[in-house]
């Protein structure tokens, strides 16, 4: 049985530049898929709102969604460390608020860590969530429940601007005490740049090679999405989404065409158990060879009836 990371360990594995992997999930067999094979790290992203619950952004997503796909990853990846991100204004409002739900996330979904949006202007909020036990990774750059705000999903840091706020977003949370920090759609020089200025791990997303980990979205990696809309900053390993499809429409031919379920799919037993059910007395009983024949002649009919169709 493999030991879980720390946030201890995964500071270690920037020293040694050892990249963490990391993957969102958010149900019980996505997470135990991940830990069989071998990821660091199951974030269970409020991306669910996007590829489970059918939402344009994050932001509907609440904080009973997050706590209910909390626990069925926990339960499918207990060896794995959980970050579980806290939903659209579930913090920043008061400190009260802000405890109050992370402890809810923690304790009722069973996450490790928590993963807040935002820079300089949270830190207040990281840093008495550390001071609570709690730890706390970050998320700069691209901010999904800031994307209206932002004006879109675009690369941050293009502009000099933007870069030295990001740097200083960095810098801040990591004062704070957050144990690493994600960064979203950032140009690749400064996310190197940031990456080399902390001491602790960041974990990139569209934020190019100089990161001391990658995290990508369950469904990006599989491309299990319909339609699935490519993007530059995923390598997609497997598509998924086809394969499902395929394999539902050849379910609907075989029910359609009698197919299945075949005689291999059926529990045969003996007839005197069938017969009661329908009033047999013994005397006109129909006999098992009987029974099977009557079965084959609806079968092909039904198979005649498909084709005519």
């Amino acid at each position: 049985m493999r030991k879980r990371l720390t946030i201890t360990s995964m500071k270690k594995m920037k020293q040694e530049r050892n990249a963490i992997s990391v993957l969102t999930a958010y149900d019980y067999p996505s997470a135990k898929l991940a830990e069989e094979a071998g990821i660091d790290v199951i974030l269970v992203g409020d991306s669910l709102g996007n590829v489970v619950l059918g939402y344009e952004t994050t932001i509907p997503v609440t904080i009973d969604d997050i706590i209910y796909h909390t626990r069925a990853v926990a339960r499918g990846a207990g060896q794995t460390f959980i970050v579980a991100d806290m939903p659209f204004m579930t913090y920043g409002a008061s400190r009260e608020t802000t405890l109050r739900n992370a402890a809810r996330i923690m304790q009722e979904g069973g996450a490790h860590a928590l993963k807040l949006e935002g820079g300089t202007e949270i830190a207040a909020d990281v840093e008495a969530l550390v001071k609570a036990g709690i730890p706390v990774m970050g998320h700069i750059g691209l901010t999904p429940q800031s994307v209206h705000q932002l004006g879109g999903y675009k690369v941050q840091g293009k502009l000099d601007k933007e870069a030295e706020r990001l740097m200083n977003d960095a810098k801040a949370l990591e004062q704070a005490g957050a144990f690493s920090i994600v960064m979203e759609l950032v140009t690749e020089p400064l996310a190197a740049a940031i990456s080399g200025a902390l001491t602790i791990p960041t974990i990139g997303i569209g934020a190019g090679r100089g990161c001391d980990g990658q995290v990508l979205v369950y469904h990006d990696l599989l491309q299990y999405a319909s339609p699935y809309t490519p993007k530059k900053f995923v390598k997609t390993y497997a598509d998924i989404g086809t394969t499902i499809r395929d394999a539902i429409q050849s379910y609907v031919q075989d029910v359609k065409g009698a197919a299945f379920p075949a005689e291999e799919h059926a529990f045969l037993g003996h007839t005197s158990a069938v017969q009661p059910l329908y009033g047999g007395n013994g005397s006109g009983a129909t006999t098992e060879g009987q029974l099977d024949a009557e079965a084959q002649r609806s079968q092909r009919s039904r198979a005649a009836e498909v084709r005519l169709s």
